[in-house]
């Protein structure tokens, strides 16, 4: 059956006269079906009669209009209202529209009603304003039982606003509730709540003004993330989330497992390497799942060098997993990573195109979320618009360890006593506030800190010939506010420096064998990074705690959600 017939049928049913009043219980059976019956479309038709007494309204998020026809269908066809989102109710207009979303606030006149309606779309909602005199009596009865957070429909036009606060206000002619929201309950009364309160309501806190507006950036970034490599001609390629490598050969992983951890007497016992007959207390992991031990992933970017060894440019953007103890701001259990690889590139190609892809991705935050961004300058971080506008504008700053290590040490013999850690020298793995101190105070920029002591980083990174191999060719970037933001190096092409490594880390080759056909088979120089997303969102929006910039925080201690 087309949609026109059944319009027009519905039509029928329901407009025999124009002066045809349904019952509430025909308009909540009528309203169940027809939204059943056209959800696909996305439209809900309203029907003549209907309509007219603002018993029922209904709306499109179409700008598509009902299909003519002829006859008694012709008479009794339906009138379409669109929803508008309140971000695009930008300007005033002679179209009836419907306002779908959550009340922030309830003010009652003598003769007027203030609604403040949000539907996540922008910061501000919109204020939708009922004037006793102009509005049904079921609206009226529906605006007393009105409390914050209950969900409700709107149907009105949108007018200049007789205030300062907003341009655009809806002059609504119905309002209706959805779903009621009992004002003595909900834990997210009219004030504001502090960021720690909001993480035990996970479920509820995007609805604050904060949490809604770190998302839009968010969803914002990891859009432009996409079409920055998108357009320069990189493939998106998806890395597993469950490995039997440990990509940093750190150990922090996450066991995965179906053996039964309840009863651990029926685990099947590792048998003696010396003798097969005597069990040792390890796990004979070869009965698991996966016939052997197997994680999730703190990195997809050995699986990422793959593909970047036969498809050129290649970038992984997804989740992984660190079983790190850590209760810091900065760390998480589940984070999200983008990890391009390039292949016949050097470090410097990685260095050039990470800070491309930043200077990208902050621009399009700073062109399309500009109202959050004035509210995370007014709440967090004082000029941060203009620090993101700087990092977009100026070049990256680009030293050697060495020479990082020689500013630190300089500065820290000033006052030591400033310093949580004072001691620095050629071999320290930076902390946050050295990598602040230099973003910061000594460059006020983005700093690239290129050239690691071979001892502190990853067993895949290349060796420096230069210094004899003292050093990796690896990079990191600091920003200021965050510290590090991205961590990347030129791969180690070379299968016998490769094995050499491994051996020195006890990493077994037979858990890389086919990382090592990479080295035996066409090997090439190539290169690549990762940029922790959870922390681009911090440093983009001001705020200061990683756990605010996921939607559901994974830390020691906390798997609630």
């Amino acid at each position: 059956m087309t949609r026109t017939c059944l319009i027009a049928m519905l039509s029928r049913r329901y407009a025999t006269t124009t002066a045809f009043q349904p019952s509430s219980s025909t308009i909540s059976s009528s309203s169940r079906f027809f939204s059943q019956a056209v959800t696909k479309h996305h439209r809900i038709a309203c029907p003549a009669g209907v309509a007219a007494s603002s018993k029922l309204f209904m709306s499109t998020t179409s700008d598509e209009t009902a299909t003519e026809t002829k006859g008694e269908a012709a008479a009794a066809t339906p009138s379409i209202v669109k929803r508008i989102k309140t971000a695009d109710a930008v300007e005033p207009s002679d179209d009836i529209v419907a306002i779908k979303g959550w009340v922030r606030t309830v003010r009652k006149q003598k003769t007027l009603a203030f609604v403040e309606v949000n539907d996540g779309s922008n910061l501000s909602g919109i204020q939708c304003v009922l004037g006793f005199e102009t509005i049904d009596e079921e609206t009226k009865e529906e605006i007393n039982k009105l409390t914050t957070g209950c969900s409700v429909e709107v149907l009105g036009q949108a007018v200049k606003s007789q205030g300062g606060k907003q341009a655009v206000e809806l002059s609504a002619k119905s309002l209706r509730i959805v779903g009621a929201c009992p004002g003595d309950t909900y834990p997210l009364a009219k004030k504001r709540h502090s960021l720690e309160y909001l993480r035990t309501l996970a479920h509820l806190r995007p609805r604050t003004n904060t949490v809604a507006a770190v998302a839009r950036v968010r969803s914002k970034l990891a859009g432009a993330i996409h079409s920055f490599f998108q357009t320069s001609g990189f493939v998106y390629v998806q890395t597993p989330l469950i490995t039997a490598s440990d990509c940093e050969g750190a150990g922090e992983m996450f066991r995965v497992t179906t053996m039964d951890l309840d009863n651990i007497s029926t685990m099947p016992r590792a048998k003696d390497a010396e003798d097969e007959k005597k069990e040792t207390d390890g796990v004979d992991y070869s009965e698991d799942f996966f016939g052997k031990p197997a994680y999730l992933t703190v990195s997809g970017q050995l699986g990422g060098e793959t593909y970047a060894s036969a498809l050129g440019d290649i970038y992984t953007f997804g989740p992984t997993f660190r079983a790190e103890n850590s209760q810091t701001a900065r760390h998480l259990a589940e984070f999200h990573m983008v990890e391009p690889e390039m292949a016949f590139a050097d470090l410097t190609s990685a260095m050039n195109n990470a800070e491309a892809m930043l200077k990208f991705v902050v621009k399009e935050v700073l062109e399309s979320c500009e109202e959050d961004l004035t509210f995370f300058t007014k709440f967090y971080e004082k000029g941060l618009t203009k620090r993101l506008e700087k990092l977009v504008s100026k070049p990256f700053v680009r030293i050697s360890y060495r020479e990082a290590i020689e500013y630190l040490q300089e500065e820290i013999a000033k006052d030591p006593s400033k310093w949580q850690f004072p001691d620095v020298e050629f071999g320290t793995d930076l902390a946050t506030e050295h990598e602040r101190w230099l973003a910061e105070t000594k460059f006020e920029s983005a700093v690239f800190v290129y050239n690691y002591p071979r001892s502190i980083k990853a067993f895949y990174m290349r060796d420096n010939d230069e210094d004899g191999g003292e050093t990796v060719n690896a990079m990191d970037l600091l920003v200021p506010g965050v510290g590090e933001l991205v961590g990347g190096s030129q791969r180690e092409e070379r299968l016998d420096v490769l094995e050499n490594k491994m051996s020195e880390l006890d990493l077994d080759p037979e858990d890389y064998w086919w990382y090592l056909d990479l080295r035996r088979f066409g090997s090439v120089p190539h290169s690549g990074y990762g940029l922790g997303f959870e922390r681009l969102v911090c440093y983009v929006c001001g705020i200061d705690n990683i756990r605010d910039a996921i939607a559901f925080p994974r830390y020691p201690g906390n798997a609630e959600f």
